[in-house]
């Protein structure tokens, strides 16, 4: 305990005891919050083997405001029982101490800690935002925390046979839904192992198969993560298990290869639903098969997203403390709604809400803001970037390059503060950062790759198709609002004018009465707000010609409006379509029968 809190606490028994019922106050709004999380995330079993899809989905949007209303209703508490905003430094300070006792044998030490930060930061001016009150480092380690029952199984082919192992593991999750053929399973299963490895290693004593007790549950699937120990070297892998049409379950692949695990985990898709009594050990062993993906990321793909953002908040102020080049603005065109710089040397874009928007923008800050929530809330279906959103934000102001300081200064006046040292931006997203795609297609124009440009197109329109039937219109489809991802995906990122398709009124546009009309710069018909016209999307999309051959090719049907009115009648029908996070050739129904159901 700091001496001078703890001379000041003793002479001042009633301000100990002030403290000390702050810090349980604290801990009993955390423990609140993560028991409704843990419950809602148990409960992700049951919906599964319901096959209560609409339920899944209701569930993965309620669950995003848990945080945030716990967090609220533990501030009014303080307030009303304490008057927090008067209480005494020491108090504070003391508070953090008792807080830090409290979490010694705690099972989710470090997202209690953030919890301490999301009350605190409410409450008190940013001036307190340093070591002496909040946790601007963990002070409880995460390492050894015991979980009964065991964070994963651990299974020994050398003893029960490989089969007898494989069939096993899918039996020790209990679903109350019954395979249709487990057998034909296993097998293929067994198959898709010696294929990927066609001389197996010499098994080693050790050799055994570690599986994480809690299945991971996204949309209509439900993946068993593990990997397999053999001597020094480890195999990841990932199997998903759906519903076949007659309800009955199926193994519909395993995934071998790292990179399709770690897509698997992308935050271009919806969070998983994963009960977890140490959610620390989770992320270590997805670490252990992942050992590329941030932390941040593992902990927000597991529906920890305030974790996530404190975990990338502290790898951030890292990466400035270790090196030296200035914040400058994105490549690409700029935006109407957004300011949008980046920091080269690490791979993400900050993105500011400007003070003014451009005049052909109908929108206002209140709206955009909803619009990116409404974009946490949806499943992204691999086709929209997720984005990390910051308040009170303070930058080195020395890591500005000149000219982005002006930008800053005439962009966002309302926004930042500005210090001898420091840049403050009151309200920030962070994303990760992608070649825009109009420079991604002149490039490729320009030297003439056609490969290229042939790829992006096709992306570019399965991605309009996939968010389409996810009820979501982007809006304003332009080139620069997509990017390509390192893996050659392409993902939208622009999210100031998207609309739920169920919200649009997909119209063709009407023969012209005369010549004149057609001849006119004015429409000859009327245009409502919600109105949307596919004919003249190829106006600003088909400005080359390698581009319109690729795009006719493949998407002409995106510009006729009887493809978003189809699109439309199946969401509202209740139709909930499959979105597989691996190439649909991998699937077993496709590999080793006559096809898949559709």
């Amino acid at each position: 305990m700091d001496i001078s809190v703890k001379s000041v606490v003793d002479a001042d028994p009633a301000a100990g005891a002030q403290a000390l019922l702050i810090a349980q106050t604290l801990i009993e709004g955390f423990n609140k919050h993560y028991r409704l999380f843990r419950e809602s995330s148990a409960q992700a079993k049951h919906r599964f083997e319901q096959g209560d899809w609409v339920a899944v989905q209701r569930a993965v949007r309620e669950r995003i405001q848990f945080y945030d209303d716990r967090v609220a209703e533990t501030i009014e508490r303080l307030h009303r029982d304490f008057n927090a905003e008067t209480v005494d430094d020491v108090v504070w300070r003391q508070a953090k101490l008792y807080y830090i006792g409290l979490l010694t044998d705690h099972s989710q030490p470090e997202l209690a800690e953030t919890f301490f930060n999301s009350v605190f930061c409410q409450i008190l001016h940013r001036t307190y935002f340093h070591n002496d009150f909040i946790f601007v480092r963990p002070a409880i380690s995460t390492e050894y925390i015991e979980s009964d029952p065991p964070t994963y199984r651990s299974y020994y082919p050398n003893q029960a046979g490989f089969r007898a192992t494989i069939r096993q593991i899918l039996i020790d999750f209990q679903w109350q839904r019954e395979f249709a053929n487990l057998d034909r399973d296993v097998e293929a299963v067994r198959t898709a192992v010696h294929e990927f490895l066609p001389e197996l290693p010499l098994r080693e004593v050790n050799f055994q198969v570690q599986v994480l007790s809690s299945a991971f549950y996204r949309n209509k699937a439900a993946y068993i993560i593990g990997k397999a120990v053999n001597g020094a070297v480890e195999f990841p892998f990932a199997i998903p298990v759906l519903h076949e049409p007659g309800g009955k379950l199926v193994v519909d692949t395993i995934l071998l290869d790292p990179g399709l695990i770690s897509l698997l985990f992308s935050l271009s898709r919806a969070y998983f639903m994963v009960d977890m009594k140490v959610p620390s050990a989770y992320v270590q062993f997805l670490r252990s098969i992942m050992p590329h993906k941030p932390r941040a990321e593992l902990y927000s793909m597991v529906g920890l997203g305030k974790q996530g953002k404190t975990a990338f908040f502290r790898g951030l102020m890292s990466h400035l403390h270790h090196s030296a080049d200035k914040f400058v603005v994105a490549p690409g065109i700029r935006g109407l709604v957004m300011l949008v710089f980046t920091l080269p040397s690490y791979p993400y874009v900050f993105k500011v809400i400007k003070d003014k928007f451009g005049v052909t923008k109908e929108v206002d800050h209140a709206t955009v803001k909803r619009k990116y929530q409404l974009v946490k809330q949806v499943d992204r279906v691999g086709r929209m970037a997720d984005t990390l959103e910051f308040s009170h934000v303070a930058l080195p102001k020395n890591r500005f390059a000149p000219e982005m300081l002006e930008e800053l200064r005439r962009e966002i006046p309302s926004l930042i503060e500005e210090s001898a040292d420091e840049i403050i931006i009151k309200h920030l997203y962070i994303e990760r950062r992608m070649e825009p795609l109009n420079l991604y297609l002149e490039r490729a124009d320009k030297t003439s790759r056609e490969d290229q440009i042939e790829h992006a197109v096709k992306e570019y329109g399965n991605a309009i198709r996939e968010l389409a039937i996810a009820n979501i219109f982007p809006g304003d489809m332009l080139w620069k609002n997509f990017g390509v991802t390192r893996y050659g995906r392409v993902v939208f990122y622009d999210y100031d004018e998207i609309e739920f398709m169920t919200d649009c009124n997909f119209r063709r546009i009407p023969p012209a009465p005369n010549e004149e009309a057609e001849m006119s710069g004015e429409p000859w018909y009327s245009v409502g707000r919600n109105d949307v016209f596919p004919e003249e999307f190829a106006t600003f999309l088909l400005t080359s010609p390698k581009i319109r051959t690729a795009f006719m090719r493949h998407h002409a049907d995106l510009f006729d409006a009887a493809f978003w009115q189809q699109a439309q009648e199946d969401i509202r029908s209740g139709k909930i379509r499959d979105f597989f996070p691996y190439p649909e050739a991998l699937r077993f129904c496709n590999r080793y029968s006559k096809g898949c159901p559709k």
